[in-house]
């Protein structure tokens, strides 16, 4: 496995942890922040709980004159802006996409290496693995967005008077929708952000209406050496929304989540749809999957029914999800049009 693959899920393993090993799931009362407007939050702010639960309304208590300053229940604790910020830097590629879909783009002045996309995010060789705080500083930064924690970043950030907001690897779409939100609410962007919430919501409905997997079995691919995702991750969640059942499931005694498979096990199981999220990293499409050996008798293969994916929109919880589940719906098609 290639280390970039390495160093991907091991970042998304760290930050589920360090959502989930929090306690504190009640919601926090909203400040009051003299003269104000409550703007009400249809999914649930607090984001470091990790449970599907049903949406509750909470609110963003901020001034009604600017909007500011705005407290958001972060999954690293309440977070305090106190102005609309001019120099965001964003250490998390599917924060950055968020950051530039709810209109905050101009306002982001540096985004990590792994930040690219949009094409005009203005890429850095920083890196939100492990960040530099100097070099964070050094952009005039005023709040910062990082994926995960490994040790010092927030406390270090803090000190010098950088708010920063962790968003963690999304387990839901419903928390996907809260990161949005509090983005939104972050930058002084809360009313597109709700815009965008509400068009996802729409868009994934249309598709979940339209598309009935009918239990069809899948092998969701990370790398050639048959890393997967099983159903308790937020990609995996996905496909069972559509109706598919997920042949990693059963290899996964651990309940990590990203188990590797061997070729007997996947070959066994026959999968009726073949999900490649490892194309761009590593060269793979439908032809090096029949080229495996053994692999060109599996249905997939037979049928056509090999999804070839962006790696960036399959692993990635922000608004290019609707990508990734119009795609997952394609292939369903495929399969059952074959």
């Amino acid at each position: 496995m290639s280390r970039r693959i390495l160093v991907t899920i091991a970042a998304i393993a760290l930050a589920a942890t360090a959502c989930g090993s929090s306690t504190d799931t009640a919601e926090a009362p909203p400040a009051t922040l003299g003269t104000t407007t409550t703007v009400a939050v249809t999914t649930t702010v607090d984001a470091s709980s990790t449970t599907n639960s049903s949406a509750t309304t909470s609110s963003t208590t901020v001034p009604e004159e600017t909007g500011f300053p705005v407290t958001i229940d972060a999954p690293n604790g309440p977070v305090t802006i106190e102005t609309q910020p001019e120099n965001i830097v964003s250490l998390s590629p599917t924060s950055t996409e968020v950051l530039f879909a709810v209109g905050a783009g101009p306002q982001v002045v540096a985004v990590d290496n792994q930040s690219n996309y949009p094409v005009e995010a203005p890429m850095t060789e920083m890196t939100g693995f492990e960040p530099n705080l100097e070099a964070i500083a050094a952009y005039g930064a005023d709040l910062v967005v990082i994926m995960y924690d490994p040790g010092d970043v927030i406390t270090g950030l803090e000190a010098i008077g950088i708010p920063v907001i962790m968003h963690p690897s999304a387990s839901t779409l419903d928390d996907a929708y809260t990161q949005i939100e509090q983005i939104g609410a972050a930058t002084g962007h809360l009313g597109e952000a709700a815009e965008l919430v509400a068009s996802m919501q729409a868009g994934i409905g249309d598709v979940t209406t339209s598309t009935n997997g009918g239990g069809a079995t899948y092998y969701h691919e990370l790398s050639p050496d048959y890393y997967s995702v099983t159903s308790a991750t937020f990609v995996g969640a996905l496909y069972t929304m559509l109706g598919l059942e997920n042949i990693a499931d059963g290899a996964d005694p651990d309940g990590y989540g990203y188990p590797q498979l061997s070729a007997e096990h996947i070959l066994d199981q026959d999968p009726a749809l073949i999900f490649l999220a490892d194309t761009k990293c590593c060269g793979q499409d439908a032809q090096t999957v029949a080229d495996r050996p053994g692999w060109d008798a599996l249905t997939a293969v037979q049928r056509g029914a090999i999804a070839e994916l962006d790696d960036d929109i399959a692993s990635r919880w922000g608004p290019r999800v609707v990508d990734f589940v119009e795609a997952i719906a394609e292939a369903v098609a495929v399969l059952q049009n074959a």
